[in-house]
């Protein structure tokens, strides 16, 4: 097996607009979820009203240009590639050994249904001649495919709320395959719409808790009562060990192993054992020569959904069974709120900066544990990785039953 290290780091969240602002405020535990400022509610009937906004517009960082012809979900694809490009040194590779997978869960929601309303208010000449290509839910994987001039392949698969963490496997798989040296991995999402909202709601999946923003994304606590929409973007830098070492470039962390299962159980929830969400982290773990007793840190997916939450964390116990005392879960959706597509990339992120800086972000606003939980969950405050090789775990599943776990090993 070709090992594969992370090279560049690139985000864009409700927490902050880089790299550093993200990490520095989930350590410190700070909400990124607030109150919609818009006339939503009185004007559609919407029954929530908030969301994990992004913290830094794109319009703040891009050029007019750029922004009208990118649909959001892409505009912060392109802020994070940016960022991780330049963090990974800006690497010389040969265009053709050099790959894009970028996801988004969603696509291009806002250009999609601004184009309805322009063709039912304006008619059919005012559409924007761009409008499918900004559509399109591999428009922010080919926009980085042509920001860097990648000629390897540009993937965008699409799995719900898996689809970042299915491009970061995508990306690995481009390695071990020997398509690409260098590939540019990750998620974004930007959905947080008013038919989006409508439509979560109207499936009884996102809290209600409008009267407590920061305290509304609650994983684990027996008062959950739904995810927060949230909206940003997560991007790696992958590459193989030799080429990084070649060109003596900093290295953040191994990518090692990557596990996807699918439940075939149902459309929208997960299969109630949590069987095959185990079996995702255990073909991880495998792929990296790991065993269990190796784990030091899981981010969870942990949506703060009534039901799920508590599957998968039966799942990390079966799998994990005594040593599950000794590995410390975060759930930072407690924070970011849910990125859907971007919610893969980014918590890959933070187990990424886990294991780098040795400290484990914490999981906000659980007051109440719920009692079925028997995983040592970090709360309100970061906790320090023991010392020694580390291996920590991120986890993804989305709509549909896809799983996806991927390894990561210090260096």
């Amino acid at each position: 097996m070709t090992a594969v290290v992370v090279t560049g780091l690139g985000a864009t969240t409700p927490l902050g607009g880089d790299v550093a602002s993200t990490w520095e405020a989930a350590l410190a535990g700070r909400p990124g979820v607030r109150t919609l400022e818009n006339d939503w509610a009185e004007k559609y009937g919407l029954e929530v009203t908030i969301a994990g906004q992004i913290a830094v517009r794109p319009e703040e960082v891009l050029t007019r240009p750029e922004t009208k012809r990118m649909d959001p979900s892409a505009q912060l694809a392109i802020v994070a590639t940016r960022e991780a490009w330049a963090d990974a040194g800006s690497p010389e590779v040969d265009p053709e050994r050099l790959g894009v997978a970028v996801s988004s869960g969603i696509g291009g929601v806002w250009t999609l249904l601004n184009a309805w309303d322009t063709l039912r208010e304006k008619g059919a000449s005012r559409v924007l001649p761009m409008t499918v290509p900004m559509l399109m839910p591999n428009s922010p994987s080919a926009y980085v495919e042509l920001e860097m001039g990648a000629l390897a392949g540009a993937h965008a698969p699409v799995s719900a709320c898996a689809s970042g963490a299915e491009a970061i496997a995508t990306g690995y798989a481009m390695i071990q395959l020997g398509r690409a040296d260098v590939v540019v991995v990750g998620g974004t999402e930007s959905a947080t719409h008013p038919v989006c909202l409508a439509a979560f709601d109207a499936m009884r999946t996102l809290s209600r808790r409008n009267d407590d923003p920061a305290g509304a994304s609650r994983p684990y606590d027996i008062t959950r009562d739904g995810f927060v929409m949230g909206e940003g973007s997560g991007i790696l830098v992958l590459e193989t060990e030799e080429h990084a070492k070649a060109r003596g470039a900093k290295v953040y962390a191994r990518l090692s192993g990557v596990g996807l299962t699918s439940d075939a159980h149902h459309m929208a929830a997960p299969e109630p054992n949590g069987k095959e969400q185990a079996r995702a982290m255990r073909l991880a773990l495998e792929a990296a020569g790991l065993t269990t007793t190796d784990v030091t840190h899981i981010n969870a997916h942990a949506t703060s959904t009534v039901v799920g939450d508590m599957i998968e964390a039966r799942a990390i116990r079966d799998l994990l069974g005594s040593h599950a005392d000794n590995v410390l879960l975060s759930a930072t959706k407690s924070m970011t709120g849910h990125l859907l597509g971007g919610a893969g990339a980014v918590e890959s992120f933070f187990v990424i900066k886990a294991l780098h800086h040795r400290m484990a972000p914490p999981t906000i606003n659980v007051t109440q544990p719920d009692p079925e939980l028997e995983v040592d969950l970090v709360r309100d405050t970061p906790r320090a990785l023991p010392a020694g090789d580390a291996a920590g775990i991120n986890n993804s599943f989305g709509f549909g039953g896809h799983n996806v776990a991927l390894a990561f090993t210090s260096v």
